[in-house]
């Protein structure tokens, strides 16, 4: 599958063939490419490897247009090894045997063999383990390419023998340098004004290959006089969609960039995420869910009342529907965001399912049993239960534990928001139950 400065499976092409500008830029050393310094510079892990001579399989991960399948041609290239490419959506087992076979014969002859994998996360658990003792013995060097996250979509087994090499998407002044090498190569100017130059950058959403193509589209043009403003532009190019995969990676990028931002009591950074997703085309409905339990998870009790507000604003979508309903959801993000936040009910669960966990079927005290038969009667159940509403102060202080369970402290509320009301109640009951049980007052 082509990606940025792919180069070309047939060489046969006329020499005055027409060639995409995408094409006719390809880099043609590892220095060239452009936004990868991180990863193939000198103090990059790339660049380290290739200085010290110790290629290993690598995994490139990255978003689409950003020059994986270029670099690894370029790394064949620097490592004089044969560039082997296929696609793990056109491509099963019996391909697969194939390419395994020449490499071997190619290894047998003194080559070794580069076998770039495009959409490697598409292959099974069973096709990904079929590389393991090709990786293993040398006979193959492998370069896979995903836009998914390797940890989720790849092989324990495969990952343990390939690094991960995370490339990014292309920013505004990698883009601008892109622009800058096709204008030279165009040998002219784009007749765009700098705001709608800086609009044709943001329109390629960091995506090299579709700058280039829009670049094209831009050129082919005829303009005469002054140079195309920004709504001149936006009418003659349709806008790129932001890159949102709704069961992707994407997906749970945006949902934990947005969770955090409310946690985190930034509601322009929650409305922000908020609408990128439903730019995307996210389901409101999932966001309303999602919202509802921020509520639940982060404010808990320090707002009683958060929950609620999800609730109604939930409600509210669904008897208005898009896109008048999306803004109650957002009001609802907005006062999450400013309300007091607490974790305490939440660490509370878990601590006491670890606990119920831990402590198995421990019975509960036979004072706290009923007792509906004589049976039970004879053996303990009930006996010595003291009904709080007839103790002073409505409260007993009786233990409710297994025996033998050491009472913990689960709920720790903070001082915070109505929590600060809640820490005196249960420090106050915490006191009367030692006075009840014979301890210290």
């Amino acid at each position: 599958m082509a990606d940025l400065f792919d180069s070309p499976s047939d060489d046969s092409r006329a020499p005055d063939a027409p060639r995409p500008l995408a094409d006719r830029l390809r880099p043609q050393s590892l220095g060239q490419v452009i936004g990868q310094e991180a990863v193939l510079g000198p103090d990059g892990p790339l660049g380290a490897m290739l200085a010290a001579g110790t290629l290993g399989s690598l995994i490139l991960w990255g978003p689409p247009g950003v020059g994986k399948t270029t670099i690894a041609r370029l790394l064949a290239a620097e490592t004089d090894l044969h560039f082997v490419q296929i696609s793990a959506i056109f491509s099963g087992v019996p391909e697969l045997r194939k390419v395994f076979e020449a490499a071997k014969l190619r290894r047998r002859n003194g080559q070794g063999t580069l076998l770039f994998v495009d959409e490697i996360h598409r292959f099974n658990k069973a096709q990904q383990d079929g590389f393991l003792p090709h990786m293993e013995d040398g006979t193959i060097l492998l370069v896979g390419a995903t836009t998914e996250n390797p940890s989720f979509e790849l092989n324990a087994a495969l990952l343990s023998r390939a690094q991960v090499m995370i490339l990014t998407r292309l920013s505004l002044a990698d883009l601008e340098r892109l622009a800058e090498r096709a204008e030279h190569e165009l040998k002219r100017k784009l007749p765009l004004s700098p705001q709608a130059r800086d609009a044709l950058l943001e329109m390629a959403d960091g995506d090299g290959r579709a700058l280039l193509n829009l670049i094209e589209q831009v050129m082919a043009w005829r303009v005469s006089g002054a140079p195309l403003d920004t709504e001149a532009l936006t009418k003659r190019l349709m806008r790129r969609a932001a890159k949102y995969d709704k069961s992707g990676d994407e997906h749970y990028n945006l949902i934990s960039a947005l969770h955090k931002s409310v946690r985190g009591s930034d509601p322009d950074a929650a409305l922000y995420w908020f609408a990128r997703m439903l730019e995307g085309g996210e389901d409101p409905r999932f966001l309303a869910r999602r919202i509802t339990r921020m509520a639940v998870e982060d404010i808990g009790l320090a707002d009683p009342q958060a929950q609620s507000v999800c609730l109604e604003a939930w409600q509210t979508y669904e008897r208005l529907g898009s896109p008048e309903g999306e803004l109650a959801l957002a009001q609802a993000l907005v006062y999450l965001a400013l309300a007091p936040k607490s974790n305490a009910v939440y660490v509370a669960y878990k601590a006491a399912r670890q606990l119920a966990t831990k402590t198995g079927s421990a019975m509960p005290p036979a004072h706290i049993l009923n007792a509906p038969t004589k049976l039970m009667e004879s053996q303990g159940y009930g006996a010595g239960y003291q009904y709080d509403h007839d103790a002073e102060d409505g409260f007993s202080g009786q233990n409710y534990f297994p025996e033998g369970v050491k009472r913990p402290v689960l709920y720790a509320p903070p001082e915070r928001g109505f929590e600060r009301e809640l820490k005196k109640r249960v420090e106050y009951f915490a006191k009367l139950r030692s006075r009840r049980q014979g301890g210290p007052a």
